[in-house]
């Protein structure tokens, strides 16, 4: 088994690698080289990124012709992309993390996100005001959700009793009405997913956010198999270098990628609040890359001892029985991360844009 202090070191010397590595482009000599991409769910903040990427243009710039799936949830994404169903996909870190405790096949290549958003959601008006309020209270949850099995890491760290707490299991596609109609006082849930499902609707929520009491779950990965950075690293560099431009360019062009995400996903435009779903749900999203691995790195790029430490959480809470601590030095790389940066400028930009995002999850 990997001791904790040479998955560290694997890690470290790969983002130490990615600064002196020169990688050809992809053979596109016969034209741009076809790449079929999963997202992790349906059209999205966490996922627009990548209809960016391919109606703007960056991916056919870096010679790829990619195909853009919407996906049916992290763990399907995961198994789909170990699998080589798709040649990448994205996923929520922790699931991608049990999914190598399995001994799938799987490498992340590039963060898209660095908060998973993790929390507990309770109206606006609610009196829960802090986490100890939760006590005596019902809050809805469903075990099938990313979050539910850091619920007692949760309690632990912000300091309730969970056994005081009236856990009702709900079904994650009615969990949100279940908060609006009032049959729970709170819910456990992806801010990503419930804040924008719920603003634009008028129902205002506010998340008391998991990382806000020490528990840092990185958000969403790109992710491929082993085997596909072996055989062509260039292929690796081009896909990950375009969705990066596309992140930035998110983060620099707001409306514009409003615009861009809406035209590719014409059931959103038509929707009512489709416009207002999507603007906070990617507000949301870039709240959580204005973090110091963009900033100091570059985009793309995971902090060797935050994967560390979400590896032992995950290990313990949510691996199950017969995972083994995956090799952290082969799950994660930064060979390709970190090669696009944000000026300062840019920086003013997306902090100024995702400002009006942070009422939700302050």
């Amino acid at each position: 088994m990997l001791s904790r202090r040479n998955a560290l070191k694997g890690l470290g010397a790969a983002a130490a690698a990615a600064g002196g590595l020169t990688l050809s482009a992809p053979a596109i000599a016969q034209g741009a080289s076809r790449v079929s991409f999963t997202t992790s769910w349906i059209p999205e903040g966490p996922n627009l990124f990548a209809y960016v990427a391919r109606d703007k243009g960056f991916w056919k710039n870096a010679g790829l012709d990619v195909s853009v799936a919407r996906g049916s949830g992290s763990g399907a994404a995961a198994q789909a992309v170990s699998a080589g169903t798709f040649d990448f996909g994205m996923a929520a870190t922790p699931t991608v993390i049990i999914q190598a405790a399995k001994k799938l096949p799987i490498t992340c290549i590039g963060q898209i996100n660095y908060d998973a958003l993790m929390g507990v959601g309770v109206l606006a008006a609610s009196p829960i005001r802090a986490p100890k309020d939760l006590e005596g209270k019902k809050l809805g949850a469903s075990v099938t959700s990313g979050e539910y099995p850091f619920l007692p890491l949760y309690a632990e760290k912000a300091g309730f009793d969970l056994a005081k707490v009236q856990i009702v299991q709900v079904d994650g596609k009615v969990r949100e009405r279940t908060l609006v109609e009032k049959q729970v006082d709170a819910v456990s849930a992806f801010a990503t997913s419930t804040v924008p499902s719920l603003a634009p609707l008028g129902t205002d929520v506010r998340f008391m956010l998991f990382s806000s009491v020490g528990i840092e779950f990185y958000g969403q990965s790109l992710t491929t198999q082993p085997a596909r950075i072996e055989k062509d690293r260039a292929l690796c560099e081009a896909f990950v270098q375009g969705a990066m431009e596309a992140i930035r360019f998110t983060l620099t062009n707001f409306d514009e990628a409003i615009d861009i995400f809406l035209k590719a996903n014409s059931e959103v435009a038509i929707s009512a609040t489709g416009k207002d779903y999507s603007r906070i749900g990617l507000g949301l999203t870039n709240l959580t890359n204005l973090v110091p691995e963009v900033k100091d790195k570059g985009l793309g790029f995971a902090d060797p001892q935050k994967v560390a430490t979400m590896a032992d959480l995950v290990l313990k809470y949510a691996a199950g029985e017969g995972a083994t601590r995956p090799d952290l030095g082969a799950l994660f790389t930064n060979a390709f991360a970190g090669k696009i940066k944000l000026t300062a400028a840019e920086l003013a930009t997306a902090e100024r844009t995702a400002a009006a995002y942070r009422k939700y999850v302050g």
